[in-house]
């Protein structure tokens, strides 16, 4: 705890930047939106420097189809524009485009240890009962997102609960990195995780993260779905008989409930207990026609400005490719400094 603590210290040495991903593998969902884009806009509204990227070194751990991949990158990139990020002002890009992910990567792949990446349970959760057969990448996955962030230096890293564990590592490899080599040379990065929806849950089983690998459609919001589609998703959404309750107790046990209240509580920007004193004693008949005309506002437009921008692909990777060249000029500068540190020669 000494350790972290003094290394947490260290980062008034760094200059606040703001580093986060998502992986292109599949549709954006509103988990996707609740959970990240979102709080990225929020970001950068801070004032505080911000590098945003289309992940899709992380996307072929599993296999990827390439067509469908490249669609995916460049798609994930139109909804972060339409979501509200302002490529002027955030750096926006996909990481394969800037090699030095991958280069200091394997520097932290000889920094990690095997037993840490064993109690990963993202891992154990994707690589299933069949482990033997994952990909090496899927297992050092922890590794290539820790090179993510400290390649620039990050402070801050706006996540998911699920990712708490992949920003923890994050911090050992700082640590161990910087009192290995004798050096305060990486900051020690903070998770971000904040808010009423950071975990959206499925609209079949609120139990399960909303995902967009879930064999049924309906389980969750696509961030291209139309707005009757929208509006379908949300009166077909699994729920209980009873009413809801006037107080967020009265939603223990309630999976689903506090799911659609959860969601209406993020697209509303109000908490659960403003929502619930509202509209406690309704019943799902009522409360889903009001959820459904509130996703429809305040997703349906992100979704026209999506398809909009996919109508032009070519300018998309220009945003891409301007992204990465900025992102080159603060990663390639530290990753020369890592490999002088280490002792690597030229």
């Amino acid at each position: 705890m000494d350790a972290v603590q003094t290394q947490s210290d260290a980062n008034a040495t760094f200059t606040p930047r703001v580093f986060s991903g998502i992986q292109p593998s599949g549709g954006l969902t509103l988990g996707n939106y609740l959970g990240a884009i979102r709080r990225f806009v929020d970001m950068q509204e801070s004032g505080v420097e911000t590098l945003y990227c289309m992940v899709d070194l992380h996307a072929i751990t599993v296999w990827q189809d390439p067509d469908k991949l490249r669609h995916a990158t460049r798609e994930l990139a139109a909804g972060y524009i339409a979501a509200g990020l302002d490529p002027a002002r955030s750096m926006l890009f996909n990481q394969s485009q800037v090699p030095e992910h991958a280069q200091l990567a394997w520097i932290f792949n000889c920094v990690a240890r095997m037993g840490w990446l064993n109690r990963m349970t993202q891992f154990k959760d994707k690589a299933g009962k069949n482990r033997e057969n994952a990909s090496v990448g899927l297992f050092t996955y922890p590794n290539l997102m820790a090179a993510d962030i400290l390649l620039y230096h990050a402070t801050q890293v706006p996540v998911g609960e699920d990712q708490k564990q992949h920003v923890e590592l994050t911090r050992d490899i700082a640590i161990k990195f910087n009192n290995d080599f004798g050096v305060e040379f990486f900051p020690v990065p903070e998770p971000v995780i904040e808010g009423v929806a950071t975990r959206v849950m499925s609209l079949r089983d609120g139990t399960k993260k909303m995902s967009k690998s879930d064999p049924s459609d309906l389980s969750r919001i696509n961030m291209t779905d139309d707005a009757e589609a929208i509006a379908k998703k949300i009166r077909k959404a699994k729920t209980d008989p009873d009413a809801l309750p006037s107080e967020a107790a009265g939603l223990e046990g309630r999976a689903e409930a506090r799911n659609l209240v959860n969601i209406y509580a993020a697209l509303a920007g109000q908490n659960v207990d403003q929502v619930l004193s509202d509209m406690g004693g309704k019943q799902f008949s009522e409360f889903k026609p009001m959820l459904a005309d509130l996703a429809v506002a305040k997703l349906s437009p992100i979704s026209e400005e999506m398809g909009r921008l996919m109508q032009d692909t070519a300018a998309i990777d220009a945003v891409l490719a301007d992204g990465a060249a900025r992102a080159r000029e603060i990663s390639a500068p530290i990753l020369k400094r890592t490999y002088e540190i280490v002792g690597m020669v030229g």
